[in-house]
């Protein structure tokens, strides 16, 4: 009974809602977070809804040359 309720939590993260997953969030520049963004990030999108969250910092990382 314990691996059929384990198959549903799976497939229930994996198919819901606007989840993008996590190669789009750090494509995009995100990282993805469980539960909160830290502080100086912002929510952008979900990699896996409503659990795991893909964050973006709010200041624009700047390149060195």
């Amino acid at each position: 009974m314990g691996i059929f309720w384990f198959i549903l939590i799976f497939i229930s993260l994996t198919s819901n809602g606007d989840a993008h997953g996590p190669d789009s969030c750090n494509h995009a520049g995100g990282l993805c977070r469980v539960g909160n963004c830290v502080s100086g990030e912002y929510l952008a999108r979900y990699c896996f809804e409503p659990i795991i969250l893909c964050c973006k910092s709010l200041s624009p990382t700047t390149a060195k040359s």
